[in-house]
């Protein structure tokens, strides 16, 4: 995906500095932003996206709205561990302190939030962004962002990310190097409520999982691989997977192959 890298229009030289550098790293052009719109950019440049930096993380600038990185939901669920209520997809992991996750479809990180915080500084959680924009905006945030929870900051820390596609990583992997495999791809049947995740959609990798992935990813799966999806998707039957979690009222569902 083509993008340019810029900052934004009030900037110290420190930031121009960052944002050069990680444009020579990535063959990418740096244009400086001269107090120039975004459009105006885009316009001259003939690009939909821009990598924005900014005193307070990387931003992408897409034609569905600006991504940037939050903790999205991770900060609540995992209020809500400590308080002991449930978390359905670590029910669905079966997750435990120690155990080491592969999350194939790192996005801004959520779930492997929720993960690494669970597994705990003996664990291990390793994120796949295919989508370069996603994973550098992500990447940036699980180093930087500070969260009065020390707890959650050492989560974020501790998470290894890769700009890699789930299936060369899979490959790689010997048999049994993870206790979960994880999938969360963008679901067939957005949640139309979710305004948060339309620029993600604009820049994301929108393929459907398929079956040679989830043959690699039982075979690197010691325990369990486990799959995100709306409710309703027919995904869990394309894919033949029975074993479903998830809450009465919950707009997700979680589909389970247990390697037993």
């Amino acid at each position: 995906m083509e993008f340019i890298i810029t900052t934004i229009t009030k900037v110290n030289t420190d930031l121009i500095y960052q944002a050069q550098a990680l444009a020579q790293k990535l063959n990418k052009k740096f244009v400086t932003r001269n107090n120039l719109s975004l459009e105006r950019l885009k316009q001259d440049n003939n690009v939909d996206n821009i990598l924005i930096f900014t005193k307070d993380g990387l931003k992408a600038h897409t034609s569905q709205g600006d991504l940037f990185f939050h903790l999205n939901m991770a900060q609540l669920r995992i209020l809500n561990l400590n308080r002991n209520q449930k978390d359905h997809m670590v029910e669905a992991m079966d997750l435990k302190p120690k155990m080491s996750v592969l999350d194939c479809t790192l996005g801004l990180g959520t779930d492997a939030t929720v993960a690494s915080y669970i597994v705990g500084e003996n664990g291990k959680v390793v994120g796949l962004e295919s989508a370069t924009l996603i994973y550098l905006i992500t990447k940036y945030g699980l180093a930087n962002f500070n969260h009065d929870n020390i707890a959650i900051n050492h989560s974020l820390r501790r998470i290894e990310s890769f700009n890699l596609h789930y299936l060369d990583y899979l490959k790689a992997q010997g048999d049994n190097s993870f206790d979960i495999v994880y999938f969360d791809p963008m679901f067939r049947k957005p949640i139309q409520d979710s305004a948060n995740f339309k620029p993600m959609r604009a820049i994301a990798n929108m393929e459907q999982l398929q079956s040679k992935a989830l043959v690699e990813a039982l075979r690197v799966a010691k325990k369990r691989v486990v799959i995100k999806e709306t409710k309703d998707s027919m995904e869990f039957e394309r894919l033949n997977i029975s074993q479903i979690y998830g809450g009465k009222y919950s707009s997700v569902s979680y589909g389970v192959i247990d390697k037993g």
